[in-house]
């Protein structure tokens, strides 16, 4: 049997040898919009607890619609147009219509990268398209502190003060925040880097509900809902995409309300029960543009380690075409390297603020204390390799292959899609 395994713009193939049992883990078939166009103009105008698009922008004089940065594959080419072209028809002047990048405290995108990320031209052409930049001060507005975990709450003035705010993005599995998508563009997305480093402090991150797929009494989940109301609301645009990259269901409307019912569809989707737990276990980081960095390849570790058996073998290909990350996170690595799992740990939970990029640090150590994590990719430069903390290889088939002839057990779990599924260990095989 071969398997191919998301793997940048391409795959990395697995031959399974014939006395090998596999369990392939992927999405069921999904539902494809065959007319993505008319679906876009049917969510604008139905929405899910709110007024049409038309109609709200005939009150607004001001608009700022925030979108992912590139690290998600959110397909903007097909509402973006048709959205600025409702706002425009309906009388919001376009020099007041902002489309904001909601970088968190990832780098900007700029030049062909942003071309990329918006996907059309005659938007780039026709409002203003603009970064966040999540450690200028001048550039947010506090608006206080939550009253459950007292966050201190700062985001994008340009957001804030729209008389129309629209998050837009991808919703998917997401290994703290439970789902990706709606509130979570906001905050951490436009938030300033006093509330990211707040809520993605160590304290937060230890929490048992801080998972994949899981939003109730998800401290994430819960400051960002808290963080939605300090606002005053927002709408948003949810896309969810089929495993080859296919618009599934997109919906419009109130932002919390509109984000659930793109979580309710999608969730029976990517949200998996498996029987058994295996000695090995071999996935990817979900290709481009997810894998460009190491800092983000760790998601699809995590997301991974539920059907892992103690002690066996964790394998993720990522191209890491960008390298590690940030240098914060390369320090963090450091840290981790320096101090060993258990002291790195002791130490950032002491703190009331993660440093930048601390946290997927944090994370990383989860399936480091389930089994051993190796990396194939082709990305790193040598002097690279030790900073993951992991085994790095460029041979997906020898490791697979040594990871094999280690136990007994000639079976084997595939998870080509990485991230964007999670399998759920459960002995019965009953419903996650």
């Amino acid at each position: 049997m071969q398997v191919e395994l998301r793997y940048g713009r391409s795959y990395k193939s697995l031959t399974l040898p014939v006395d090998v049992s596999a369990t392939i883990i992927r999405k069921p078939a999904m539902p494809q919009i065959q007319n993505p166009a008319a679906a876009v103009r049917a969510a604008i105008s139905q929405p899910v607890g709110a007024a049409a698009l038309s109609d709200l922008a005939k009150t607004s004089r001001s608009v700022c619609i925030a979108v992912c940065d590139i690290t998600r594959p959110v397909p903007n080419h097909l509402f973006l147009r048709p959205v600025v072209e409702t706002l425009i028809h309906s009388g919001v002047p376009a020099e007041n219509i902002t489309i904001l990048v909601a970088t968190g405290l990832h780098r900007p995108n700029e030049g062909e990268e942003l071309k990329e990320l918006i996907g059309d031209p005659w938007v780039l052409k026709n409002v203003s398209v603009r970064n966040h930049y999540a450690r200028r001060d001048e550039d947010h507005v506090t608006l206080g502190t939550t009253s459950t975990r007292n966050t201190v709450v700062r985001l994008d003035r340009r957001f804030v003060e729209a008389d129309l705010r629209i998050a837009t993005g991808l919703v998917e599995p997401h290994f703290m925040a439970g789902y990706s998508g709606g509130r979570k563009v906001i905050a951490p997305g436009l938030a300033h880097a006093e509330t990211i480093t707040t809520f993605h402090s160590a304290r937060f991150m230890d929490d048992s509900a801080a998972t994949s797929c899981n939003m109730d009494g998800n401290p994430l989940h819960e400051e960002q809902l808290e963080i939605v109301k300090m606002l005053g609301g927002a709408l948003a645009i949810n896309t969810v995409l089929s495993e080859d990259r296919q618009l599934s269901h997109i919906n419009f409307g109130e932002i919390v309300q509109s984000h659930q019912a793109a979580v309710d569809y999608v969730r029976k989707f990517c949200e998996l029960s498996v029987p058994r737990r295996f000695q090995t276990v071999v996935t990817s980081s979900a290709g481009y543009p997810l894998d460009k960095t190491y800092y983000q390849t760790i998601k699809g570790m995590v997301c991974a380690m539920d059907i892992l058996e103690p002690g066996g073998d964790l394998i993720i290909v990522s191209e890491c075409s960008e390298g590690m990350g940030s240098s914060e996170f390369i320090d963090a690595q450091r840290r981790l390297l320096d101090l060993g799992s258990e002291a790195f740990m002791n130490g950032i939970l002491q703190k009331s603020h993660a440093a930048i990029d601390e946290w997927q640090t944090q994370m990383q150590t989860k399936p480091m204390r389930v089994g051993n994590v190796h990396l194939v990719t082709d990305g790193l430069r040598p002097s690279e390799h030790s900073l993951t903390g992991v085994n790095v290889t460029g041979s997906l088939q020898s490791t697979v292959e040594t990871s094999l002839s280690r136990s007994s057990d000639r079976a084997i779990a595939v998870i080509p899609e990485g991230p964007y599924i999670v399998p759920f260990f459960r002995p019965t095989g009953a419903p996650v």
